[in-house]
């Protein structure tokens, strides 16, 4: 079944994740802040982590530095993106730093659904294009499914040899 909605893809990844490790999927926990987020912070941090998808995905679509053979590794195209989550779902510090953790997973569920989104966007223009444009879409296609499918990884806590290779079921 091809997904429909950004809602729908994001959970169908979610459950084929689930699958592959044989356990649920935990949600990262959210520790009292001193300052809850304000929804003009919420916004700013989500827009951070759209502009490094599309500068990751923009230099690698110049370079073609990340190409391989058995397609692009989201550790090395979206480099940005995937410090920006890590840094956004740490929940510990060293000792002797000034403040203390304060992890926004909203924030990243709220990046999730924008990269699900633009699976669903990307797919129609893979689909539906001929041509140069229709390639390009493919191949931001698969990375931006490598790279969701990490995010997701990142956000419920999951190592990469614990899910194994994920490729199209």
């Amino acid at each position: 079944m091809t997904e429909t909605t950004a809602e729908q893809l994001l959970e169908a990844r979610r459950a084929r994740i689930q699958k592959h490790t044989g356990r649920p999927l935990r949600a990262p926990a959210v520790p009292e802040a001193d300052e809850p987020l304000t929804e003009r912070q919420h916004e700013y941090l989500l827009e951070e982590a759209q502009e490094l998808y599309w500068n990751d995905l923009e230099w690698e679509n110049i370079t073609e530095e990340e190409r391989m053979e058995g397609g692009p590794v989201p550790e090395l195209t979206f480099p940005g993106v995937l410090a920006f989550v890590r840094g956004l779902l740490l929940t510990e510090v060293p000792s002797d730093s000034p403040v203390g953790p304060s992890p926004r997973p909203q924030v990243v569920e709220a990046f999730l659904r924008f990269l699900s989104g633009r699976i669903v966007e990307l797919r129609a223009a893979a689909h539906g294009e001929v041509g140069e444009e229709g390639d390009r879409a493919a191949l931001e296609l698969r990375m931006t499914e490598g790279l969701l499918d990490r995010v997701l990884m990142t956000f419920h806590g999951i190592q990469t040899e614990d899910v194994g290779p994920l490729g199209d079921e």
